[in-house]
């Protein structure tokens, strides 16, 4: 799949949610809309074009990084609660930003620890 095609596509559904959000002022639909693993869905698309020569390695890209995201949305949840608690306590934005980009990363690390002691590696 072309390069271009994929990434107008995938700029496409972040510009249509933030509209949602902004422009028609429908917040509720355009979080719904956010937490579809669409993103993840567009990658599945993507690496299942990409490898149509090898079925056994599509298959198994396919199911590794599916197992990965799953593993990896977990340490990323706490940001969406640290986030409207730090803003709303009048936090500047990009204050706020940071500490939860610092929260995740200490998250995500733990949890390569966890995965590893369980023989999970990236």
């Amino acid at each position: 799949m072309p390069v271009l095609l994929k990434l107008l596509l995938s700029a496409g559904l972040i510009y249509f949610v933030n509209e949602v959000v902004i422009r028609h002022s429908r917040p509720l639909l355009g979080s719904l809309l956010a937490s579809l693993p669409l993103v993840s869905l567009i990658t599945f698309v993507w690496i299942y074009y990409g490898l149509q020569a090898d079925p056994a390695a599509r298959v198994q890209k396919l199911a590794s990084h599916s197992e990965g995201v799953f593993w990896f949305v977990l340490p990323s949840l706490p940001m969406f609660l640290v986030f409207p608690w730090l803003i709303r306590r009048g936090m500047p934005f990009w204050g706020t930003m940071a500490v939860c980009v610092f929260v995740t990363m200490i998250l995500y690390y733990l949890m390569t620890l966890v995965l590893k002691r369980f023989g999970m590696s990236l």
